[in-house]
């Protein structure tokens, strides 16, 4: 109770995957246990959700490299070295001068140009630029206070203990991560999936919105684990760093 004798607001985090449909989001109130799920078409639309949770996890790039360098930015590259296997599902983003290409050979060019070793670009990483773009024309530094970057693939390494998972894509993988996330406090998991994925929004991308999610709450709690500890910062000053 606060002193005037109204009850105190829910505190909420928050975890968002993007999408062809835009954003999946999975809310979880940290003194409620509260779930809520939410399919939003813009990340403004993820940033003013009413809830204004306190921690903000997205599974999307955040800080883009001046130059782009083998392997990626440190974050990405300590990333690959925990995940082992499922080392691939983590894209070197494009370079910071490729961010406004508009076509994959564009940005192509671009990324070669900004390379000292003439590096491309994935035709998975180039997808994400619209998604990559949206979220940087709204960061700043100081939102880096509560909006952290999150690899999904990550929190499912932490939450089994570090035992590998088959891919997300199959269904032994996706039972694997439900099961996980059941135990994680999401015992709805496996109907809510079920009712809210669309072709727009499939089950592996709300299995990654509840993964980011849940780092969202070891943020808040003080033991998720940053990688690299001491995470540089882009052109803009925003940290490139993952959250695990």
């Amino acid at each position: 109770m606060t002193p005037d004798g109204a009850r105190d607001e829910p505190v909420w985090v928050a975890g968002a995957d993007g999408c062809p449909a835009g954003w999946a989001v999975v809310l979880f109130g940290v003194t409620t246990r509260a779930v809520r799920r939410r399919l939003l078409p813009s990340f403004a639309d993820v940033l003013a959700l009413p809830e204004r949770p306190v921690v903000l996890g997205i599974d999307m790039v955040i800080g883009l490299p001046d130059q782009a360098e083998r392997g990626g930015r440190a974050c990405d590259r300590a990333a690959r070295r925990l995940l082992g296997r499922r080392a691939s599902s983590v894209f070197s983003p494009p370079a910071r001068p490729a961010l406004d290409a508009t076509s994959y050979e564009d940005a192509l060019a671009r990324n070669r140009a900004h390379s000292p070793d003439g590096i491309g670009l994935s035709i998975q990483a180039y997808h994400l630029l619209p998604k990559i773009r949206e979220v940087d024309a709204l960061l700043t530094p100081a939102r880096q206070d509560r909006v952290i970057e999150v690899h999904p693939e990550l929190s499912f390494l932490a939450i089994s203990g570090g035992a590998p998972l088959p891919s997300k894509h199959t269904p032994e993988g996706q039972s694997a991560r439900q099961r996980l996330l059941t135990d994680a406090s999401f015992p709805d998991v496996r109907e809510a999936v079920a009712q809210h994925a669309t072709p727009r929004a499939k089950p592996d991308d709300w299995l990654d919105a509840h993964a980011v999610c849940w780092t969202a709450r070891r943020r808040h709690a003080g033991t998720a684990v940053r990688l690299p500890e001491t995470p540089p910062t882009d052109a803009r000053g925003l940290r490139m760093e993952i959250w695990r």
